[in-house]
């Protein structure tokens, strides 16, 4: 159900439009004035605003200006008994959706709300997607490791230099992945990434090196693999501590030889792929158990980035749960929502076993579940454990 916020002077004019639009299915809220109707608008989320222009204290076009500085994204109508065609154009410059004489006329009025609505369905739509497909995440934080961390990467990404990232799981290895791609000369290419982790054992060299049509019982046409995929950008080898021996054998070939071979055929195949590996592993304690070579370790590890657990720099939370909060409102489409400093400290004082991952999930929650502004209360009902 839509919200739709109708601010007038007149009462009767109020009244008026809360009854037409209640009766269309549309939930509704007053303001008798225009500084009443900008308080109502700072603190709460509409889809459309009806305003009327001649008001006293704050005037429609006052109002709107305002309205647009503090979230230009929600459309907002004017209405006016007093209105010419000058009037109506200043408003829209002004960034009105458009403009309404009074007595409106009920079909025109509602066809227009409809029409404000399906734009700013579609500015919402557009601003996640954009984020979706467009996007490499920042690096959040200011704390001495992340710090490091940006330091080696613009020293090391302009190189083809492999690199091993590690830590725990959900720090953030495969963002430190992408921003080594796009700030490498290879950031026209692909960046590929493959969950060694997530793929059986049996897949796990198609999946890499491809395979040619009917070289075992599946095969019911010809594959590329990902190493081919990654020609001229860059492979990411998420878990490799998770492959088989076998596999890494052939990873080791492709890295020492920039060769590979498909399953099912005799013919090499050139490949020009910077590989970056990542994992949660303790990988020369995998060699001293016999899982993992030494020799692909050393292929793989010219650079080594650890990225530190989200309990090692605590004192990054608040930028990334600020980061949070504007990601994931602009994603529900809903107005950014605020939090107290004393709840800010609490999240410093969780246990973060989950890392960034859990900060987000636990974020997305307070949303979800919290009112405008996230409370200490909030945290301890939604977050700490009881």
């Amino acid at each position: 159900m839509a919200d739709i916020l109708i601010i007038d002077d007149e009462k009767a004019i109020r009244k008026a439009l809360t009854e037409i639009l209640s009766a269309e299915g549309y939930k509704t809220e007053e303001a008798g004035d225009g500084e009443e109707g900008l308080k109502k608008f700072k603190e709460r989320s509409y889809d459309v605003v009806l305003c009327d222009i001649k008001m006293p204290k704050l005037d429609g076009i006052e109002f709107l200006q305002k309205a647009t500085e503090s979230n230009a994204d929600v459309p907002v109508i004017m209405i006016s008994g007093h209105g010419n065609i000058e009037t109506a154009v200043d408003a829209v410059k002004k960034g009105a959706f458009d403009y309404i004489s009074k007595p409106p006329d009920l079909n025109r009025m509602l066809i227009t709300i409809r029409n404000a609505m399906d734009r700013s369905s579609l500015v919402t739509e557009t601003k996640v997607l954009k984020r979706k497909v467009n996007r490499v995440q920042d690096m959040i934080g200011e704390s001495n490791p992340i710090k490091k961390i940006k330091e080696t990467i613009e020293k090391v990404a302009p190189t083809d230099a492999r690199i091993l990232i590690t830590g725990e799981n959900g720090v953030g290895k495969e963002l430190v992945a992408r921003w080594v791609h796009e700030k490498s000369s290879r950031a026209s290419g692909q960046l590929v990434e493959v969950n060694c982790a997530a793929i059986p054992s049996e897949l796990i060299e198609s999946e890499l090196f491809g395979h040619e049509k009917g070289s075992f019982t599946s095969a019911i046409k010809q594959r590329i693999g990902k190493f081919e995929q990654a020609n001229g950008g860059t492979l990411f080898l998420d878990e490799i501590g998770d492959m088989s021996l076998n596999a890494q054998a052939k990873v080791l070939r492709a890295l020492q030889e920039g060769k590979i071979t498909r399953v099912g055929a005799d013919k090499d195949i050139n490949v020009d792929v910077r590989v970056i590996a990542a994992t949660n592993k303790d990988l020369l304690k995998e060699v001293e158990e016999k899982r993992f070579r030494l020799d692909l370790y050393h292929r793989l590890s010219v650079i080594l980035i650890h990225v530190p657990s989200l309990n090692e720099r605590k004192d990054d939370i608040p930028l990334l749960v600020e980061r949070f909060l504007s990601d994931i409102c602009t994603e529900y489409g809903i107005a950014k929502k605020n939090i107290d400093e004393e709840a800010f400290k609490l999240l410093q004082e969780y246990n973060w076993t989950g890392n960034i991952r859990e900060l987000r999930n636990v974020v997305e929650r307070l949303i979800i579940l919290s009112g405008k502004t996230i409370s200490t209360e909030d945290v301890k009902s939604y977050v700490v454990p009881k």
